[in-house]
């Protein structure tokens, strides 16, 4: 239920919002997917806002495929848990298969651990390092970091026609999962953030369920509230949505559900696919808010939707 400046869509500040301090290991118990590496072969700890949609994204998909993982929730004003890593946005997760690694960029931590778990001829180093960074500039002058070849598995011959029996299932697959990033993520903050009560409803939820102290959280819900109000404005301006913001929700997700159709339970059939899991992740940040409520109602997700949560079942648990 979030999400604040547009890099990381996440509250508060410059990031998104957060969650309890205290790490928590996370095992899933869904019915589909099993897990698919020996229990303890691969470390996994979530450098996290719990309400960014992209740290949501990466949650569900590690709970949809059984990987037991710890989170540290980041405080997003001071980020004073990520002070080891000169990437300075989340989530960042670190990875141990034999050899300590840190992975940044949600979509490259999925295809990463999705390429890992698929293909055991390579290691996860070698795996990583297919993703190379390279620095770019955004049209306001901005330099930021980027990925290669982000939304690709880094199979051979056999293991991508085991994965995708044609060429279609894997393009399918890669065009979503960008849409989710270029384009869905954008409509969370404007829609959230909409009017100052739904500011104020999704900032007391963000300091709820955040890294804040007391005076920190007091003045990050009413500040918080008031400046993503405004900024969501900005946003709105910028990916030129309509003045009815919720339009452009409910455009979206009815897009994604022609996508998917009406012959398939999930866009990769049976059961989700990569593509399925990014959606899925996007959307769950606004559960409990408004507009969860008013796309719910007014689009036709609501089936698809539940089916996500059925498969995507999890159990915290405090270490």
């Amino acid at each position: 239920m979030l999400v604040p400046r547009e890099d990381f869509y996440c509250a508060a500040q410059r990031g998104c919002p957060c969650a309890p301090p205290s790490p928590f290991a996370v095992r899933s118990r869904a019915a589909v997917g099993p897990r698919q590496l020996p229990e303890g072969s691969l470390q996994l700890t979530l450098y996290q806002y719990k309400t960014c949609p992209f740290c949501s994204k990466v949650r569900a998909f590690l709970d949809y495929h059984g990987l037991p993982y710890e989170i540290v929730e980041v405080n997003p004003i001071m980020r004073k848990e990520i002070k080891f890593s000169s990437y300075r946005k989340v989530p960042i997760l670190l990875a141990n298969a034999g050899s300590p690694l840190q992975l940044n960029d949600s979509s490259v931590i999925i295809s990463a651990i999705k390429t890992y778990l698929i293909s055991k001829r390579k290691s996860l180093e070698e795996i990583v390092s297919f993703y190379p960074p390279m620095k770019t500039v955004t049209e306001r002058g901005k330099e930021t970091l980027e990925y290669g070849n982000k939304y690709w598995l880094m199979l051979d011959e056999t293991e991508t026609k085991r994965v995708y029996p044609v060429k279609e299932v894997r393009v399918e697959e890669m065009k979503w999962r960008k849409w989710a990033d270029d384009w869905l993520v954008h409509l969370i903050s404007p829609n959230v953030y909409r009017t100052p009560r739904e500011a104020l409803a999704s900032f007391d939820y963000i300091v709820r369920e955040g890294k804040f102290g007391t005076v920190e959280g007091f003045f990050a819900k009413y500040m918080g509230a008031v400046a993503m109000f405004f900024i969501s404005k900005r946003l709105k301006k910028r990916h030129h949505l309509q003045d009815n913001v919720r339009e452009d929700l409910y455009e979206a997700v009815n897009e994604w559900v022609k996508a998917v159709g009406k012959h398939r339970l999930f866009m990769g059939g049976s059961q989700p696919n990569l593509a399925d899991l990014a959606v899925y992740g996007v959307l769950r940040v606004m559960e409990g808010l408004e507009a969860f409520d008013d796309m719910m109602v007014n689009t036709k997700i609501q089936p698809w939707y539940q089916r996500m949560e059925e498969v995507v079942q999890k159990t915290e648990f405090a270490i």
